[in-house]
């Protein structure tokens, strides 16, 4: 067995890649919040390749991950002690696995440990790009209004303590504050390049540290406004949480004893604007689409890819299954799937350049069957106030408006409310976890009395839970599901073509 560190690189395997480069020489150029297990197996990757690319000019696009949540802390101790390296397996469909050691991070930095060096980091000229994936819920944007309207304790004290001196906690508060630094140092600013999994995520980001800025320091906002970019991103790579079977699978497969591994899918797909403030790395070289528009991309992927994954989980929760390959591969939940991508979400989609939207789908079924990959349905739904507006209601208002079908969909919908009760259909405890659990277990004690009541939590529906067609329609699809299941409501829907 191996422990992971510099110095053991050329001890490894033969079978596992390892950086071709001088981890020594290179510089920090691109600081990231929130290096969970997507980051590592997307972001982080690619710029490893970036860094393995020939030529000396390549160097000074090093990764700073800093951590600003208490849960990080583990993610410091983990990097910390084997010299920020990690090993990437992924997997394809048909079972192949690869291995490869990915160097591109060069420090860590945990943020209740020294907010001082993370905003010294952040404000420093080298800081290039500063990337995020801090959730659809860190940005604090109303998915109905489009207004800035936080609710995490970090960001509201960074609001409260960024105007009397205090140090930032949060990541708009580092961010804000680096980029007033910048200003009044007459630096260029950095590009913030958001790499979340929400539509418009650089409009998002925007109008979050607009927001943010506009309530520290109006100029400052408006200096902000006119010089920093703020990319939008299409980001693709199905990666669950590392867990403590694939620790083992990474040690016993390539005799490497790493502390927080990344199991993820092979399939790999990042479409990004080319509208950077102070530069960029050579995406282009090592598999990224730099384009003009990422939205025909982003739309086919939330609606496709990430609204499927709502689509099947709280019905597969309900008839009893755990894992993401096992809905998928059953013949019953697969044609209720590939139904809603063909007949709901893709009617709202522009046509995507370069993509064949119906090998695009297939390829999806694919890679949701991929059994290596062991994904859960749980992961999928985690915070489904946040994700649900982001990935399925933008296909049901826009079939709403036009008039085209949205049984499927609310019947997604109806599963959701039925979720939140917290039992199954075969009676076991289910476990929703959503930062918004308790609104919304007091909006479904309420379809008791007022059936359709679930439809007018106004912070997740906004004025879609109006529509008398999507109210009719998901108060009978709640009680169909109430008296059969969800496994035989899913029969009957699909049966009705």
């Amino acid at each position: 067995m191996t422990q992971l560190s510099d110095a053991t690189l050329t001890a490894l395997d033969e079978r596992v890649a390892v950086p071709a480069y001088d981890r020594s020489a290179i510089r920090p150029g691109i600081v990231h919040f929130g290096v969970g297990a997507f980051h590592r197996a997307h972001g982080a990757m690619f710029v490893d390749r970036v860094l393995g690319l020939p030529g000396d000019e390549h160097a000074s696009w090093g990764l700073v991950g800093v951590g600003t949540l208490p849960g990080d802390a583990a993610m410091r101790d983990a990097l910390g002690a084997q010299d920020r390296l990690y090993t990437l397996v992924t997997t394809s469909p048909d079972g192949e696995v690869e291995a490869r050691v990915v160097g591109s991070i060069v420090e860590y930095l945990f943020a209740p440990d020294d907010p001082e060096a993370v905003l010294a980091r952040v404000s420093d000229p080298s800081t290039r790009i500063v990337s995020l994936t801090i959730t659809e819920g860190g940005y604090g944007v109303n998915d109905a209004t489009g207004a800035f309207e936080p609710s995490d304790g970090a960001t509201l004290a960074d609001l409260d303590g960024l105007p009397a001196g205090a140090l930032p906690q949060s990541p708009l508060g580092f961010i804000t504050a680096a980029l007033r630094a910048r200003r009044d140092a007459g630096a260029v600013p950095f590009t913030v390049m958001s790499c979340d999994n929400i539509q418009g995520n650089g409009y998002v980001a925007r109008t979050a540290i607009l927001a943010f800025a506009e309530r520290i320091d109006p100029a400052l906002a408006a200096w902000i406004g006119a010089e920093v970019r703020f990319p939008n991103s299409m980001v693709d790579r199905i990666t669950p949480a590392t867990t403590d079977e694939q620790r083992a699978f990474v040690s016993e497969r390539f005799g490497i004893d790493d502390r927080w591994p990344v199991l993820s899918e092979s399939f790999e797909q990042w479409v990004l604007e080319d509208d950077f403030s102070d530069g960029r790395p050579p995406y282009e070289q090592v598999g990224v689409q730099l384009v003009e528009d990422v939205e025909p991309y982003e739309l086919m992927k939330l609606r496709l890819l990430n609204a499927s994954h709502q689509a099947m989980s709280y019905l597969g929760l309900l008839a009893g299954e755990t894992y993401v390959h096992d809905v998928c591969r059953d013949e019953l939940f697969s044609r209720f799937l590939l139904g809603y991508m063909h007949e709901e979400a893709r009617p709202t989609l522009a046509p995507v350049p370069g993509i064949d939207i119906d090998a695009y789908c297939a390829e999806l079924m694919r890679r949701f069957g991929s059994e290596a990959i062991k994904d859960t349905l749980a992961r999928q739904i985690v915070d489904a106030s946040e994700r649900i507006p982001k990935f399925l209601l933008p296909v049901v208002r826009e079939q709403v408006r036009i008039g085209g079908g949205i049984a499927r969909s609310v019947l997604v919908l109806a599963a959701w409310s039925r979720f939140i009760e917290g039992v199954g259909d075969d009676g076991r405890e289910l476990a929703p976890v959503d930062r918004r659990l308790a609104e919304l277990q007091a909006a479904v004690a309420q379809e008791a009395e007022r059936p359709g009541a679930f439809l007018d939590l106004e912070v997740v529906f906004g004025d879609l839970g109006s529509d008398v067609r999507l109210r009719e329609a998901f108060i009978a699809a709640r009680a169909r599901l109430a008296a059969v299941g969800a496994r035989v409501a899913v029969e009957e829907l699909v049966a009705a073509g």
